[in-house]
């Protein structure tokens, strides 16, 4: 029985380490190996910039004009706005838009309410353009954001593109602060996993496919996840550009937060379902162990970090090592404790209190996870909100 406990113990150590930092080692050293490239061109096709909104008077026209004064010609770039149900002025604003846009903008209305994922779809029917890209109608791209998403599609192997996601902090929150770190670790593993063939995460903030590969969804399922894997089925590459930057509010709001991750991690899961034949490794060798490793293992960390304390409790006492190691976990948790209590701290704090946010992402894939199991999916919620 003890040596139960201690396999069990190391088990659970070998899986957390693996999940997230010996899967990273892994593509860090099989990247230069492969090295994919991406043969990036001045390519000027015809992009539609789709933009699905409910209730966002106070952001909808920054974004909207944002995305026509990109650096792009803008005889080859336009902008549809789906108003998925709006009761305030969302629409209204819009349509003004439209009318000083010289035939750049246009507004569909989705009524009654039926979610972003029937907005894309219904957008992508009304656009002949080449290039779709999605944009969130909270989110403010740089400059050359879509120019330089674009030139990736001079290489005929690409079908789908994302962006550089970044976390702006005003409030100087614990969350925020945790926001940032984490999704700069999801972008380094982007830009090797792209060196590998394809990237695993995208951010549906600033996403482009070409349009002959995008493939019309349930309203259950997650945009930002299923369509990269369509595009993998499909044949294609889904790559990493840094250089193009968007930039969205960090949420300072722990609720808030968890419940995004809970939505998000939610519909991942069902996407990982849906798509499952590409966990095969027979029929996907690469792909199929960056899927597992990356998305698979990661939403189901909290099993093996769990299972690592129980376990550590039972052998504590049993060698150094265990005593140690146990006093280290304990004083994770109680620095995620603290995190929770100074959540609204500045953010040198904040970097101090970062196990919090790590136990708010967890602790979102537990409920998520509950979710799933009991069948629930989720199709409507309120937009994502910096504050």
């Amino acid at each position: 029985m003890p040596m139960l406990t201690e396999l069990g113990f190391w088990a659970c150590l070998a899986l957390v380490i693996y999940v997230y930092a010996g899967y990273p080692a892994g593509v860090l050293l099989l990247a230069p190996i492969l090295n994919r490239g991406v043969r990036k061109g001045d390519i000027t096709p015809d992009v539609t910039v789709v933009i699905s909104a409910f209730n966002e008077e106070g952001e909808i026209e920054g974004t909207v004009v944002n995305k026509l004064s990109q650096d792009f010609p803008p005889d080859r770039l336009d902008v549809i706005v789906v108003s998925d149900g709006s009761t305030d002025r969302t629409s209204e604003i819009v349509q003004g838009l439209a009318k000083r846009s010289q035939g750049r903008l246009k507004l569909l209305r989705q009524e009654p309410r039926q979610g972003k994922t029937q907005a894309l779809n219904m957008a992508v029917r009304h656009t002949s353009a080449d290039i779709v890209v999605f944009a969130d109608a909270n989110s403010i791209y740089a400059s050359s954001a879509v120019r330089l998403l674009v030139r990736n599609f001079a290489d005929p192997s690409v079908g789908y593109v994302t962006g550089n996601m970044t976390y702006t902090n005003p409030a100087e929150s614990a969350v925020g602060e945790g926001s940032g770190t984490y999704i700069s670790y999801e972008n380094l593993l982007r830009t090797l996993e792209t060196r590998l063939g394809s990237t695993v995460g995208v951010d549906g903030g600033i996403d482009a496919i070409r349009r002959e590969l995008y493939v019309p969804m349930r309203p259950d399922q997650l945009p930002d996840f299923v369509l990269p894997l369509s595009v993998v089925e499909q044949g294609k590459r889904v790559v990493y550009e840094p250089d193009a930057v968007v930039f969205e509010q960090a949420l300072s709001n722990a609720t808030e937060e968890f419940r995004m991750r809970v939505r998000v991690s939610l519909r991942a899961l069902w996407a990982l379902y849906d798509k499952r034949n590409l966990l095969n490794p027979f029929r996907y060798p690469l792909f199929a162990w960056q899927l597992i490793s990356h998305k698979v293992l990661r939403y189901a960390a909290f099993l093996p970090l769990v299972g690592l304390l129980l376990f550590n409790a039972l052998v504590f006492g049993q060698h150094r090592f265990y005593t140690w190691f146990f006093f280290l976990q304990a004083a994770s948790y109680a620095l995620a404790a603290l995190g929770h209590l100074f959540r609204r701290s500045g953010a040198a704090a904040s970097k101090l209190l970062a196990p919090y946010y790590f136990v708010v992402l967890n602790a979102a894939c537990v409920l998520a996870f509950w979710k799933f199991l009991s069948g629930q999916k989720m199709v409507l919620w309120n937009p994502r909100k910096g504050a």
